[in-house]
């Protein structure tokens, strides 16, 4: 498959969660133009996007909903559950461990780690918070599909490295520093203050 831009996969998530409204408000079609307009973009970025992976809907009678959400769900990896494990129970973490919507996308924190003995052995949702020293041992037991690192910026290439090591292959680094990894491990990093400073900018720029 040709490699698809980030773009076009966070515009499938869109797509995908409007489909799901409309699924729940008892819509059975959808035209290309409601998607362009709840997604913030035309008719022709959304036709665009469905062209990759396929043809998609009925000129004149637009997509039917649940058949175009079950496709985007395939083509986005969900029709199937994730373990994930987290490095990292400070504040990021714990809000990270609260947050339902992970599950009900069947991304399903199934491990917690740190190495601040304050917190070992704390229970968080469930998940008790284990030492991270014992994380090579617990992957190799039951390894994980995702990482997400939510450590202080120092710490955060070590703990990357070891789970490379581990067979970990998709990580979300929410640590403030680029990582280096191989060629095939995916990393997406979440940056707050940069997320901050595009809004700086679009208010210093209106």
């Amino acid at each position: 498959m040709r490699k698809i831009s980030d773009s076009t996969v966070r515009r499938l998530s869109l797509y995908l969660r409007f489909l799901e409204q409309s699924s729940a408000q008892g819509r059975t079609t959808i035209s290309s133009g409601e998607l362009a307009r709840l997604g913030g973009t035309t008719s022709a970025q959304v036709r665009k996007d469905l062209s990759f992976f396929g043809s998609f809907g009925k000129r004149g009678l637009g997509y039917a909903v649940p058949e175009l959400a079950a496709k985007i769900q395939g083509i986005l990896g969900l029709q199937r559950a994730y373990r994930v494990v987290l490095v990292g129970a400070g504040k990021m973490g714990g809000a990270l461990v609260q947050y339902q919507g992970f599950k009900q996308r069947g991304f399903n924190i199934a491990a917690i780690y740190d190495q601040d003995a304050r917190k070992i052995g704390s229970r968080w949702n469930g998940l008790v918070v284990r030492d991270v020293k014992y994380l090579e041992a617990d992957l190799k037991k039951e390894p994980s599909d995702i990482a997400i690192v939510a450590t202080p910026g120092a710490a955060a290439q070590d703990v990357v490295d070891r789970l490379v090591r581990c067979g970990v292959k998709a990580i979300l680094n929410f640590a403030p520093v680029p990582l280096s990894v191989p060629a095939d491990v995916e990393v997406k990093t979440v940056n707050m203050a940069l997320e901050l400073e595009t809004l700086s900018y679009a208010l210093a720029n209106r």
